[in-house]
């Protein structure tokens, strides 16, 4: 399968079987982020896998977990951040969805299903996960094998706008 096709095949996946991610799929989409690239390689990433009953029923009280067997909390160490010098702009939560988007396609491709949360209280998944001042939760990636129907990989012509509508050449407003 090409990257188009795995991009198509991806959705957010809201109802999830009852069965683990094999450890090795695990891996492998770890191993995903781990080679994500990251402003000037600072590799401020830091990945909290849930997959307890426990760990995930603590997850519960921060978001909706949609009944997943595992979870990736996606944070972002802001002292290892790389920092834009022209106005101060700390690129962590780019770092860390660049990390996220690498595992979401890594566990399309090994035929799991996904879905990124980023409505989740902060505080909540700091204070019931133990993180750092200075670890930042930015995102919470839901990783399983989905039920029911899956959505059509074709649904991208319905659904997404045409190119025309969202890229500009040389100058913006430019077709």
């Amino acid at each position: 399968m090409d990257f188009l096709q795995i991009a198509k095949r991806r959705y957010a996946c809201r109802q999830y079987l009852d069965r683990k991610v094999e450890p090795e799929k695990l891996e492998a989409i770890l191993e995903a982020g781990r080679i994500a690239p990251t402003g000037a390689n600072r590799q401020p990433q830091r990945l909290i896998v849930v997959q307890s009953a426990e760990g995930m029923e603590r997850l519960a009280r921060c978001t909706r977990d949609f009944k997943a067997p595992c979870a990736i909390i996606v944070c972002a160490d802001t002292d290892e951040v790389w920092t834009r010098k022209y106005d101060g702009k700390k690129i962590g939560d780019i770092d860390a969805s660049i990390v996220t988007d690498h595992m979401m396609m890594a566990a399309a491709s090994l035929g799991l299903d996904s879905l990124w949360i980023c409505m989740f209280k902060p505080e909540a998944v700091r204070e019931e996960f133990a993180l750092p001042p200075h670890v930042e939760p930015v995102n919470i990636l839901l990783i399983g094998y989905g039920a029911g129907e899956p959505a059509s990989p074709e649904r991208h012509a319905e659904t997404r706008k045409p190119l025309s509508a969202t890229v500009f050449h040389e100058s913006y407003g430019k077709e």
